[in-house]
């Protein structure tokens, strides 16, 4: 029994020295420009851009407010017209601080066009004394959802408050077809799920039904026993749009990315961007549909 004793005690004391205490300092990286573009069929592009933030910084109403980026010479063409982008601003009303864009110039509609299905976009930003440009396509609108409708959830959930909602969707024959989807209640904004960004690897040409889940305002607390559901008596609305490749690569590593957060045993991800240049970011074309339903209370 002596020996055993002390052959754990000369165990903890080599583990013991072979403790190395760590300490670093996190670099203060100069920010990027940030990219958040999208062109939707039938509406006219958008287009945000803002400098990152340390990763370590306290986000604030005035340090967002300040990573907006301003006065960018913006082109958006679409192989025939070439159009120059002008930026908006939204003064502050659901949030703290106001709320900058670029979009069609109203003043020069000549060369304006919204978004159409089957047809590829170039993005051409220059700020900073840099170029930034990505690509995107607006699909064909080839992955549809045919019929939605609600049901009882399971479990424990209170059935006379809560509902779920189902999709029927066809896939047509052939891989590639990705997705993304938000949904909508009542007079709220569109919010993506939290896991909104599909490929067809498994459901390639069948018709299939899938839960709803409801989208995730990121920036609030959920409940997650029951933050995908719906209550009785909403109006849900449900965006389903095809998405190409590069759009769906960067939702796919980015909400792994987020998902991943705090988690020890995770792997890190790259987030996949479509910017070229050293920017971060998406330029996202949609083909979107949309579809409604009335829950009864």
């Amino acid at each position: 029994m002596l020996k055993r004793v002390s052959s754990f005690i000369l165990l903890s004391i080599l583990l013991s020295g072979c403790e190395k205490s760590i300490s670093f300092t996190p670099d203060n990286a100069d920010p990027l420009v940030v990219v958040e573009a999208t062109i939707e069929n039938e509406l006219a592009p958008i287009v945000i851009l803002s400098h990152s933030v340390n990763y370590f910084s306290e986000i604030t109403p005035d340090i967002l407010a300040n990573s907006f980026i301003h006065d960018a010479d913006i082109e958006i063409s679409n192989g025939t017209r070439t159009h120059k982008l002008k930026e908006y601003k939204v003064a502050r009303s659901v949030s703290d601080y106001d709320l900058y864009y670029y979009s069609i110039d109203s003043a020069n509609l000549s060369t304006a066009f919204v978004g159409e299905f089957s047809k590829t976009y170039n993005l051409k930003i220059i700020t900073g004394g840099k170029e930034y440009s990505s690509t995107t396509t607006i699909p064909a609108l080839a992955k549809k959802m045919d019929s939605i409708w609600w049901e009882k959830p399971t479990g424990s959930v209170d059935t006379a408050i809560f509902a779920r909602v189902m999709a029927r969707v066809t896939d047509p024959p052939g891989y590639g077809n990705y997705i993304r989807y938000f949904t909508r209640r009542n007079k709220e904004p569109f919010w993506p799920g939290l896991n909104s960004s599909f490929d067809d690897q498994i459901v390639d040409g069948t018709t299939y039904n899938v839960q709803v889940d409801q989208g995730v305002n990121r920036n609030e607390e959920f409940d997650e026993e029951t933050y995908a559901l719906f209550y009785r008596g909403d109006t849900v609305t449900v965006k389903h749009c095809n998405i190409d490749k590069a759009t769906y690569d960067f939702f796919r590593t980015l909400e792994y990315s987020y998902a991943s957060i705090g988690n020890p045993f995770s792997s890190p991800t790259k987030v996949l961007t479509n910017i070229k240049g050293g920017g971060l970011g998406y330029f996202g074309g949609y083909a979107a549909e949309y579809i409604s339903l009335i829950i009864p209370k």
